[in-house]
């Protein structure tokens, strides 16, 4: 076994991961801040606060869990974007 380390075998990796990581990211930021996410993020919330009324929950506390729930989603967005 040998001790020595692919410095060539890594290098080439490196250089593989530092092109397509900017990529995907871009493309996640894309989809995150797309008309069409802001619609899909709109009928998420929507649904999970008629689902938290349908099942009993009283209106101001399934109010606060449906932004709650939109401050987790835009926290995730912020996330992403700054990395």
């Amino acid at each position: 076994m040998s001790d020595e380390i692919p410095v060539k075998e890594i290098g080439a990796l490196l250089d593989e991961v530092s092109t397509k990581v900017p990529k995907l990211i871009t493309s996640l930021m894309s989809t995150l801040y797309s008309p069409e996410a802001g619609s899909s993020m709109g009928k998420a919330v929507g649904n999970l606060y008629k689902e938290l009324l349908d099942s009993g929950i009283p209106k101001e506390d399934a109010q606060q869990m449906a932004k709650d729930y939109m401050r987790t989603l835009t926290s995730i967005a912020n996330i992403l974007k700054n990395d």
